[in-house]
């Protein structure tokens, strides 16, 4: 049991789906939301399985709290690795942060979990990225490495944040693809068409996708 006002050392996780605009907008509204169902889902059935909590769902993101950092790493691999992955699924990315934090009823606050959200918005699909203090308190982890991704300015901080990618060490190296309207992963084989732009091969999960690049192709590489 936490003591009421006192800050609680903890492993804040925020994971979401990459790309969840560009979903919503080529496949629909009740598409987007059935996904966003199934991703919470599977993430809470992870958590139900370890030792952390679901603290909430905000939209397309799922917050999670662990005590400790190293079981938080490894879900977050699960998620970003596993979870809704192969052809026809979005990518996720996963961001993590460790710190005092304060409960009120059942929520979490504070400077720490504000930035782990932030972490969670600069990793790209499929993704891992996690903070210094997540990196020192967690340790060696069997199986998992980090690579520095340098100092980065996040919003409402006035330092620098050190990030780290989180990297499984045998991670699978499936030759796949991203929609480049949806952001759908399309998997080597199984597009519903592709084609040439600037040089550059570009693979879709619908007809309906490559319609909407052919009509306005600058639209979506600048994503």
């Amino acid at each position: 049991m936490v003591p009421h006002g006192e800050p609680c050392p903890s492993t804040f996780l925020f994971a979401d789906i990459a790309g969840y605009t560009a979903l919503t907008e080529a496949h629909g509204d009740e598409e987007a939301a059935d996904l966003a169902r199934d991703f919470y889902r599977a993430v809470a059935k992870l958590v139900a399985a370890d030792d952390g909590e679901v603290v909430k769902t905000i939209g397309d993101a799922v917050m999670v709290r662990y005590p400790t950092p190293a079981a938080a790493v490894r879900l977050g691999l699960r998620i970003a690795d596993d979870v809704m992955a192969g052809h026809g699924f979005p990518t996720v990315r996963v961001g993590l942060h460790h710190g005092p934090a304060l409960e009120r009823d059942g929520d979490w606050f504070g400077a720490t979990v504000n930035l782990a959200a932030r972490v969670a918005g600069l990793a790209g699909g499929g993704e891992v990225f996690v903070t210094r203090s997540v990196l020192e308190a967690a340790g060696e982890i069997e199986g998992v490495t980090f690579e520095s991704r340098g100092e980065n300015l996040v919003r409402n901080v006035a330092a620098p944040v050190a990030v780290f990618a989180a990297l499984r060490e045998r991670r699978r190296r499936d030759e796949r693809h991203l929609d480049p309207v949806c952001r759908m992963v399309v998997a080597e084989g199984r597009e519903a068409g592709s084609l040439r732009h600037h040089e550059t091969e570009y693979r879709f999960c619908s007809q309906e996708c490559m319609r909407r690049f052919l009509d306005a192709p600058d639209a979506y590489i600048s994503r």
